[in-house]
Parts: C-alpha cells; structure tokens; sequence
C-alpha cells in the first residue's frame, strides 16, 4: 500500500478512487443485493481479521462489552446502509444514488439536533435547503426530460435511506472513543455476515466470474481502501480531507456514463454540484457573507 506516513493525501485519493468503483463491481457481479452484501462482509471479516491480528490490534484489551455492542449496532446499521444503496443501483444509476447517499452529513446534523440536543446555525440550515433542492434536481423528479417511473422514485428513497442509516453509524461511532477503526469494520463485517447469512440466497449457483467481483467488493472496497483511508485520515486537515473525499462520487458519476451510457442532464449536474457545495459548506463550517459565528457547527 501507499507509505501513509509520507503521502497521506495520495493514500486518501487513491482510496476514494476504489470505493467510487463499488457500483460498478456490484453491478457486474449480478447477485441480488442481500447475497451481494453477505459475500462483501465474509471477505471483508477474513481480510480485516488477518490485518488486525498481523498488525497487532487483535485482541483489543479495549473492546468492552459496551463498546462491543455499539459496534454491533453500527454494524446492522451500516449492513442495512449497504443493502438499500445497493438495492437502489438497478432501479435509478450508480451516479445518481451516489451522489444522494452522500448528503449523509446533514442527516448527521439534523440527528444531533432532534436527539443529542446539539443547535444548528443558520449558516447550516441554507446548506441543508440548498442540499434538499439539489437532491430534487439530482433525482431527476423534476426539470428532467427521463421518464419517471415508480421504480426510479423507490430508488431515490432507497438512496436516502441509506443515507439516514449511513448517518445513524456516524453518530454512534463517537461513542467508540480510541478504538481502532479496522477492529470497528471488522465488527460490523462480522455482524453482517451474521445477521444475513439466514436472508441470503447461499445455497445458488454463482458464476464463477461473480465470485471476482464479490471478492472485490469486500477486500478492496471493505479492507484495503478502508485502511487506507483510516491510515490516511490522522495525517490530513478537515478541508482536504473534505475535498478528497468528493473523488467518489466524481469517479462513480464517470463509471456511470462511460461504462453504463448513463448520461448526467443539466439539472441534474447543477443539483449535483448543490449537493457538493452544500456538503463541503457544512463540513467545512463556511459561512455565508453577514452572519456571525454565535453557534459553532455541528461535526
């Protein structure tokens, strides 16, 4: 892998490079999603658990039962995340569901608000409009000359609620205090293999160029691009790591129209780049000209 130590910011791009292809893997795989997401979290657990245990994070003397069981609830809730996103794939795009299943930061937001008591400026509640009308142009419901059809609507619902999950695990991740963020995925991988292994469709015959693909998904998008991108993180400031991490979507909104002939509208593009702006606009803390700095902004 990429020295971290002394290209951290290559290290991160290089990661969001891989998770933008996921789409792409999930789709040539051709296995429903739940089956798809099982197969991610059996090879992301045998990749994550020889990791931790080469690089010594295993056991955890850490690990306590009530961190264990948060990481637990992290874990359903990121398998669920990736059931839905996934799920979403075949009924809208890769592009556009990408790109609405990451304005998981205002969910974020609007969580600490209604049950952590957090305040909310009124810098982040223009960026949570702006974000909100983007999604509108980005789903392609309105100022659109596709067809809309029920199923595409379910997917921009699946694309939200995947979002709202997404979110969910962000929240409850701040209570793992210093855990090692590898032993906290391998968690999760191991709850999903757990808790879908009754729901998937095991027993079916894969082509054998699927198991390719599934393999892929879960050691190079669930291992090494996330320990890349754990490796990364501590070595790098907030705003670049806000901006690197819209290579994803980028590189999903170009595998979308150069491999799948998907092309982006106008409306679409311009809610699209709403979104971005109004997830770096919170992430970032910007402000906007004439308001003052009473209420720092939620993380």
């Amino acid at each position: 892998m990429t020295d971290t130590s002394r290209f951290p910011a290559l290290t991160l791009a290089v990661a969001m490079m891989i998770a933008g292809t996921v789409g792409a893997f999930v789709t040539e795989a051709g296995v429903d999603p739940i089956t798809t997401v099982f197969w991610r979290c059996v090879f992301a657990t045998l990749f994550l658990g020889a990791w931790c245990l080469l690089r010594g994070y295993l056991p955890d003397p850490g690990l306590s039962r009530a961190r264990l069981l948060r990481a637990a609830i992290c874990g359903v809730c990121m398998v669920l995340s990736w059931v839905v996103f996934f799920a979403g794939f075949a009924r809208t795009s890769i592009a556009v569901m990408t790109i609405i299943y990451h304005i998981q930061p205002f969910f974020v937001v609007l969580i600490g608000v209604a049950f952590l008591q957090e305040r909310v400026n009124a810098d982040q509640i223009i960026w949570m409009v702006l974000a909100f009308v983007g999604v509108v142009l980005a789903s392609g419901l309105v100022a659109s000359s596709t067809a809309i059809t029920t199923t595409w609507a379910v997917g921009i619902l699946m694309a939200l609620g995947g979002a709202v999950l997404y979110a969910i695990v962000t929240v409850l991740a701040k209570g793992l205090g210093e855990q090692r963020p590898e032993v906290t995925v391998l968690c999760q991988a191991v709850v999903g293999a757990v808790m879908l292994a009754p729901l998937a469709n095991i027993s079916a015959i894969i082509p054998a160029a699927s198991w390719g693909w599934l393999a892929g998904i879960g050691v190079l998008h669930t291992g090494i691009a996330y320990v890349m991108m754990f490796s990364a993180y501590p070595r790098l400031s907030t705003p670049v790591i806000g901006v690197l991490t819209f290579i994803y979507p980028v590189v999903a909104i170009l595998i979308d129209w150069a491999i799948y002939q998907h092309p982006i509208g106008l409306p679409q593009a311009i809610g699209m780049i709403m979104i971005a702006a109004a997830t770096l606009g919170v992430r970032l803390g910007w402000r906007f000209p004439g308001r003052t700095a009473s209420v720092s902004p939620a993380e």
